[in-house]
């Protein structure tokens, strides 16, 4: 293997959800949803704006436009590096992987996540907003092949969606689902497999 892919959302970031009132995660519940409402997945597209996304939102939870708005910029405010797949990004970028970014992401929230110095690590990315594509659909992993020059067999991606793996593996790329409740495990996993002492 060569060529190391992460998803970010569950994966490399996530909101530290004891900091948050149960209102907020009520009002988000909908991300850990089998697929993502089509409003959300459209965002992620790049199609439908933050004002459009939070007209949605407004509907769906029934509260008022200011508190959406808040709820909205605290679930990116709130954003950090899952710390077990930090490090591991860490030791596989030291072992000489190449690492790639493959995230369904919208503009506000991949703007703040880049700030992050474990972000520099990626040798490239593909986000959803700016290809107008999101995952599971092919044409986003087609991207991340030909962009780069990466060559499937020698692929692996790592995402916490069963759906988003089982394409992968249709176009020939390795997968491995990680459980965001569990980082350590699965990020031992993964050294194991990538690391080998």
């Amino acid at each position: 293997m060569k060529n190391i892919v992460f998803d970010l959302g569950g994966v490399l970031f996530a909101r530290d959800i004891s900091r948050c009132p149960q209102e907020f995660v009520d009002f988000f519940a909908f991300v850990r949803a089998e697929r993502m409402p089509r409003f959300w997945e459209e965002y992620d597209r790049g199609v439908l704006t933050l004002e459009e996304v939070t007209d949605e939102l407004c509907r769906l939870n029934g509260c008022s436009r200011s508190r959406c708005e808040e709820y909205l910029q605290l679930s990116i405010d709130l954003q950090r590096p899952v710390a077990p797949t930090e490090r591991l990004i860490g030791e596989l970028k030291a072992a000489g992987y190449r690492l790639y970014v493959l995230s369904n992401m919208s503009a506000e929230y991949i703007a703040f996540l880049r700030r992050f110095p474990v972000y520099g690590l990626f040798d490239g990315e593909v986000v959803s907003c700016e290809e107008r594509t999101v995952k599971p659909e092919r044409r986003i992993y087609e991207i991340l092949l030909e962009r780069y020059g990466l060559q499937p067999a020698e692929t692996l991606f790592v995402d916490d969606r069963p759906a988003n793996i089982a394409a992968a593996e249709e176009l020939g790329i390795h997968g491995r689902l990680f459980d965001f409740r569990r980082p350590d495990e699965a990020c031992d996993a993964l050294r194991r497999e990538l690391l080998p002492r």
